[in-house]
């Protein structure tokens, strides 16, 4: 073996590992695209803006929240928290009810009706993706998780360095 053929592989295995990171991060960017265009359709669908439709996959992740949870998982003052839940009661999305543990404070909860229409809208999204998913071996699970973990977590970084820059 000549001396310039471990070079020749080490250059062949780099251009192949840049050409799978700029491939990895070009599909990516095209996830949040088509993740971005399938809330797009689902808001347009069920007559509601961006923000309501995140709010509304809040509540249906949880049992019931408070309107400040909700101000703070949303990023929203608690006066446009107050306008969407007025918003989103009267289109029968959600309900309040007084606090079990403070009457005098409200917790917000979604409707069997949004529960059930959530189910309708993202169920066949959710049998692909099991389907999908199925494929992969446990190792191979355990890296797509740790993967897209430190990405949520990267985006969080970011988002918050960005409100920061901007306050």
């Amino acid at each position: 073996m000549s001396s310039e053929t471990p070079s020749i592989a080490h250059d062949g295995r780099h251009s192949k590992e840049a050409e799978l990171r700029r491939q990895l991060g070009a599909e990516v960017r095209a996830l949040q695209s088509a993740t971005d265009a399938v809330d797009a359709a689902t808001a347009e669908r069920l007559g509601i803006n961006r923000t309501d439709l995140h709010c509304l996959d809040v509540l249906t992740q949880r049992d019931s929240a408070a309107p400040s949870e909700l101000a703070a998982a949303l990023g929203l003052t608690t006066g446009s928290v107050t306008a969407m839940l007025d918003r989103l009661a009267r289109l029968g999305y959600l309900t309040r009810e007084p606090d079990p543990q403070d009457r005098r404070k409200s917790v917000v909860l979604a409707t069997e009706e949004t529960r059930r229409g959530a189910a309708d809208l993202y169920g066949p999204l959710a049998e692909e993706g099991a389907a999908l998913m199925a494929r992969y071996s446990l190792p191979e699970l355990e890296l797509l998780v740790d993967f897209l973990r430190r990405n949520r977590e990267l985006q969080e970084r970011h988002a918050e360095r960005l409100r920061e820059r901007a306050g």
